[in-house]
């Protein structure tokens, strides 16, 4: 009867296993990952901090952070889900009092998804517009522009002037109305929210469902897209380089994008720029990470992945720098103008500045299509693993819904949908603004430094080098050891003091914003980071017995914590008895459960 029970758990175990699936092969989980890490902050983002950093110089502490707090920061978190086969609330079985960080990735998620849809939607309404005979934003000839208009074909005639004409009165490029009279149709004051802005709502919903065709089979189907979303972008920032380098005055800008000022080497804002920039291309503290991993064959050898995935996002920020800098450069050489004053970052790159300077080129719809099309890719793929981690996380607190995924595809995605309405109306761009400037800053880093603490001071780093040597049947060097304990809490802590230091107060277009607004901002970001000390005192409070020092003591214990297969923990069992000399497992299932006890305790 005994022997019954055990198997019926057993077999309880691996039917759960298989309901919550697992990637088809290698290449689906290396494709997720790049499409995860690689985003549009690598096209919009990385060129202009190289730029404005010391150009190449920019790239020795942005490497230096790659290797020393970014690769082990993601091994480290590849290596939790793929061990647990669990989501990002799960895996801190392995140290139940910090279970609050895994509901702050929940939430962090769910607050930057309503407005990053947002985001892939504005290429949408691009694209729709690089079909007509004329691309709108290349003359003042249009409906919403205004007197201040001035096109950039008769700024190399008149660049003086210009010059002292945009600082006195305002002087926009007919791109830059486009993006906010005509797709945003903002509005004028920070605080004013209007009304809804119908394509732009009509764009958003589109995306959505774009999304929940990507999602509606959970990894099944997003195994299937990534072949293409993850792939297909490279191909089209190799065209716009061939299309870029080409063109005169190319070089020139790429010069300004490479040539190293080593004198920038001394100042602290570059390295903290170097080390925020590697962080949050990384994807690190989300959760995505870990639920990608968590679909991977028990027995994969992460460890070279993990620095194939992080070199590959640095490398195409690299190459990225090269496409965007070349078109500023042809930008610069066209309008008389010099590169620092047509150089920015952010969505002005991306929707103004980029957009100017592809009217400038022959068939400059054929041009527009490919780079809004790789920018809808790239956010697409980073939105629908997001959305992925979220979905996982609630299914494996509550197995029951994984027979009802569709309808919590669809819940979470319809709560995510109304939630994003507010970035489509009038006002929408200063609060998509505001909540990515504070939402998810200090409140990853933090969660960062938990999940470090948690396996290198806690777990034991000793102990989780052993899990893995047994997951991946390979001896660890020491530096996963030294990072894990000393050299990654260290940069951390470091980045985490440079997100407060350097987190001037947010504006945008020049417009200031209320302190009601900025506090609403602060208070997204403290909306996840406070799960953490809340799920303490919940545990300590309602689930643990005895005085305070045997509830800390008891949350402390890895509880739940192993592969998920039960002929896979009966192995790591076996491991651990082999390698701490404890004595041979007895058969009966009494001693059995008093033996896992023993085992956990050690």
């Amino acid at each position: 009867m005994k022997n019954e029970l055990i198997d019926e758990t057993e077999n309880s175990t691996e039917t759960k296993f298989e309901e919550r699936g697992q990637w088809r092969n290698k290449t689906e989980f290396i494709l997720s990952l790049l499409g995860y890490a690689i985003g549009i902050g690598n096209i919009w983002r990385f060129p202009y901090l190289c730029y404005r950093n010391g150009g190449g110089a920019f790239l020795v502490p942005y490497l230096l952070m790659l290797f020393l707090c970014g690769i082990p920061l993601f091994f480290l978190e590849a290596s939790l889900g793929q061990f647990g086969s669990v989501g990002c609330t799960k895996v801190f079985n392995i140290c139940p009092l910090f279970k609050g960080a895994g509901y702050a990735m929940i939430v962090v998620n769910l607050i930057v998804c309503t407005y990053f849809n947002t985001i892939c939607a504005y290429p949408l309404i691009f694209l729709v517009h690089c079909f007509n005979s004329k691309l709108p934003w290349l003359d003042c000839n249009n409906p919403w522009n205004t007197n201040n208009c001035s096109e950039v074909k008769h700024y190399n005639s008149n660049t003086s002037l210009l010059k002292s004409s945009i600082v006195k009165s305002g002087i926009k490029t007919p791109a830059d109305e486009f993006f906010h009279h005509k797709i945003l149709q903002i509005s004028d004051e920070v605080d004013v929210v209007g009304g809804i802005v119908w394509p732009l709502f009509i764009a958003n919903i589109i995306s959505w469902v774009i999304m929940y065709i990507c999602l509606i089979r959970g990894i099944k189907s997003v195994g299937k897209v990534v072949y293409f979303t993850a792939t297909f972008p490279f191909i089209i920032l190799s065209i716009l380089f061939v299309r870029g380098i080409t063109l005169p005055g190319a070089w020139d800008g790429i010069k300004y994008y490479i040539v190293p000022e080593w004198k920038e080497l001394g100042n602290v804002k570059v390295w903290a720029d170097a080390a925020i920039q590697i962080f949050f291309s990384l994807g690190p503290g989300w959760g995505g990470i870990v639920n990608i991993a968590s679909y991977n064959n028990f027995k994969n050898n992460g460890r070279l992945d993990a620095i194939i995935v992080p070199l590959a996002n640095s490398g195409t920020s690299i190459f990225a720098g090269f496409v965007v800098f070349s078109v500023l450069g042809f930008m610069s050489h066209e309008t008389g103008e010099p590169l620092p004053s047509v150089a920015t970052g952010g969505p002005g790159l991306a929707f103004i500045t980029y957009p100017e300077a592809i009217t400038l080129l022959p068939w400059p719809q054929l041009w527009a299509i490919l780079f809004f099309f790789m920018l809808f890719l790239l956010g697409l793929d980073s939105l629908f693993v997001q959305l992925e981690t979220v979905i996982a996380a609630l299914m494996d607190e509550f197995p029951h819904l994984r027979k009802r995924q569709t309808l919590v595809t669809i819940s979470i995605l319809l709560l995510t949908m109304c939630l994003s309405t507010i970035y489509t109306t009038n006002g929408g761009m200063y609060w998509l603004q505001l909540f990515d400037w504070y939402a998810a800053s200090i409140s990853v880093v933090l969660i960062c430094l938990v999940e470090v603490f948690m396996v290198g001071w806690i777990y034991g780093v000793g102990k989780f080098k052993r899990d893995i040597e047994f997951m991946i049947d390979e001896k660890l060097p020491n530096f996963w050891i030294i990072s894990w304990k000393i050299t990654t809490p260290l940069l951390l802590l470091f980045i985490f003091m440079m997100v407060i230091v350097f987190n001037t107060r947010i504006m945008y277009q020049k417009s200031a914003y209320p302190d009601w607004i900025v506090v609403v901002g602060w208070l997204s970001s403290v909306s996840s980071m406070i799960c953490i000390p809340i799920y303490m005192i919940y545990k300590l409070t309602f689930l643990e017995k005895g005085t305070l020092s045997e509830r800390i003591k008891s949350s402390l214990k890895d509880r739940n914590w192993g592969p998920a297969k039960t002929n896979d923990r009966e192995k790591w069992e076996n491991f651990i008895q082999n390698n701490m000399n404890l004595p041979k497992q007895n058969h009966q299932a009494d001693s059995k459960d008093e033996h896992k006890r023993n085992i956990k305790e050690v």
